[in-house]
């Protein structure tokens, strides 16, 4: 399993220093994005592909390739800018690296992230979009750093919450459960688990409202609950009023 992985980690590093030699630049570079993804190549993207197949209907939507723009200045990546879609028109000053391996711009990103900033919390997304990837897992223990900035740590939350597997709910789940974990990045798992699809999330998130020590993460859960129109979040309110006041 190390030898097939090893390819793949050497050619984010190899990209990673190609961007990084540049002290004050603009870099470029495309690579696949993966499927679903759609986007005007005006920085509208689009998750679920532009298509309504119960009308017959597509959108202008196109389907790739992710375009990135990095900003080095002193040899630091200071700005990242993503779209999906459109075509780079000539601009000097810039050094375009053409198109990448989705899996290598992916770890790249996720390189920048760890390093904090507002290029950081931006370069979470671009990770996300990139094809044949499954970064979930780098997104959670990025959430769980605490060498890592608040902002970034609630943005990889955020991501983790938009990831189409129940294996990031309990993910998740154990970003809330973490009392170690700073109280705003748990507050955004909470959320991140009111938007899990049909329904994944509420039973973490009941557990949360009867269970956990912090009072604010209880409550963050008996509101999301309470946004959730989902019947055992009925049952639960119902509970827990016929039993009288309980703790906050």
């Amino acid at each position: 399993m190390l030898l097939l992985l090893l390819p793949g980690i050497a050619a984010a590093q190899s990209l990673e220093s190609r961007v990084y030699a540049k002290q004050d630049a603009v870099v470029r570079l495309s690579y696949a994005s993966r499927p679903g993804v759609c986007g005007s190549g005006e920085g509208n993207i689009n998750m679920s592909d532009g298509n309504d197949e119960r009308d017959g209907w597509t959108s202008d939507c196109e389907r790739g390739p992710v375009r990135v723009a990095i900003t080095v200045s002193q040899g630091s990546v200071t700005r990242i800018s993503a779209r999906v879609g459109g075509r780079w028109l000539p601009k000097t000053g810039v050094t375009d690296l053409g198109t990448v391996s989705a899996p290598a711009a992916s770890q790249l990103m996720l390189a920048i992230a760890r390093k904090g900033g507002k290029a950081g919390e931006d370069a979470i997304m671009p990770a996300m979009l990139a094809d044949s990837v499954q970064i979930w897992p780098d997104l959670i223990k990025i959430a769980k750093n605490p060498s890592v900035s608040t902002d970034v740590r609630k943005s990889a939350v955020f991501w983790v919450g938009q990831a189409a597997a129940t294996a990031a709910t309990a993910g998740l789940v154990a970003v809330v459960g973490d009392e170690a974990v700073n109280r705003d990045v748990r507050e955004s798992a909470v959320f991140a688990l009111s938007e899990r699809p049909n329904g994944e999330g509420v039973p973490a998130l009941l557990a949360t409202a009867r269970n956990d020590k912090d009072g604010k993460i209880r409550r963050s859960a008996i509101f999301w609950l309470g946004q959730s129109e989902d019947p055992r979040a009925l049952a639960y309110f119902e509970e827990v009023l016929t039993m009288g006041p309980t703790r906050q």
